[in-house]
């Protein structure tokens, strides 16, 4: 089984992207052959950015990967620039997917507003480039957070479009979105997802903050009516620590409302901000020593680059054969 997952390296990553997608990243490496994951700065270039901003966090976001515990002998963790197959795969691409689909996608009416017709292209088109970052490797499994599922449906839609209407070409991925945690939520406000830029910066603890002022967020997080420490429609903020808390110890919601019980809302937003923060600690502190080391970084990601050239290439030139593109193509 071939697993991938792309990671947007634009802004520091929160709790909602260490256990919606790093910690599966990690998983990963042990079910997968391979388990390939993608520092999506082809992506990060979709909005106004600035150019070597976008360089230290793409090491930045690396770094922050190896550190959580990605191995470059169990995993292929490279940047999507540097494979060129990724570009040329979502242009072809372009021929099955239409304009439609994509003025409906969620990701795009957000962010382009009210200035739908100013955006670049490349915001319209994100998509089509997100399903040749995935189908470009025959992806069977794609680990995502819940805010993802219109996108992994869109690349299913591409792959079936394309082989129903050039062939048996391409796989159709599935995809893997957590259980427990798929959508991390803003501790402030609990009925948003926890976010870098939609977020409030009292509700997103950051996966590199220091434990004093990850502690001192949860002690200040929304709670809800009543006193109940259990998951339940009316009490988001709760609900939210609750499966934060269970991630972090590795076992169900129903064991923290069990160990809570008759606790007050106090003592256990207390208990979960000493936790995650002494949960996190360990990659916290294997960032800080490895993330100015660009040369480490780089040779890294280099070899990644090299491993991913290896496999999709071939997969574009199928894609080019089926479709007529270029010369007709000698066999071996």
């Amino acid at each position: 089984m071939v697993i991938f997952s792309g990671i947007q390296p634009t802004g520091r990553k929160h709790l909602g992207n260490y256990i919606g997608a790093i910690l599966n990243y990690v998983k990963g490496q042990d079910k997968a052959d391979p388990a390939i994951y993608c520092i999506v700065d082809l992506h990060g270039t979709t909005v106004q950015y600035d150019p070597e901003e976008l360089r230290r966090r793409t090491r930045e976001t690396a770094a922050l990967l190896i550190a959580a515990g990605l191995e470059p002998e169990r995993c292929i963790l490279f940047r999507q620039g540097d494979v060129q197959e990724h570009a040329e795969l979502c242009w072809l691409l372009s021929s099955v997917t239409s304009v439609g689909q994509l003025n409906r996608m969620h990701q795009f009416r957000d962010k382009a507003g009210a200035a739908r017709d100013r955006v670049s292209a490349g915001l319209l088109f994100y998509p089509v480039l997100m399903a040749a970052d995935v189908l470009a490797y025959r992806a069977h499994e794609v680990p995502v957070g819940e805010d993802q599922r219109e996108h992994i449906e869109l690349m299913r839609d591409v792959a079936e479009a394309f082989n129903k209407r050039f062939g048996e070409t391409l796989v159709v991925p599935e995809g893997n979105i957590p259980t427990v945690g798929a959508r991390v939520r803003d501790l402030k406000e609990p009925e948003r997802k926890m976010s870098t830029t939609g977020g409030t910066p009292q509700g997103t603890v950051f996966v590199d903050e220091e434990p004093e002022s990850i502690v001192k967020k949860f002690k200040k997080a929304v709670a809800d009516s009543g006193s109940e420490i259990v998951v339940a429609e009316d009490k988001p903020g709760i609900s939210n620590m609750i499966e934060i808390l269970a991630v972090a110890r590795g076992v169900t919601p129903a064991d923290i409302e069990r160990d809570f019980a008759g606790s007050g809302y106090g003592a256990f937003k207390t208990a979960v901000g000493e936790e995650v923060a002494a949960w996190l600690a360990p990659t916290r502190e294997r960032f800080l020593e490895i993330k100015d080391d660009t040369s480490e970084i780089e040779r890294f990601l280099e070899l990644g680059a090299e491993k991913a050239r290896a496999i999709a290439a071939p997969v574009v030139a199928d894609v080019r054969e089926a479709m007529g593109v270029g010369p007709v193509r000698t066999p071996a």
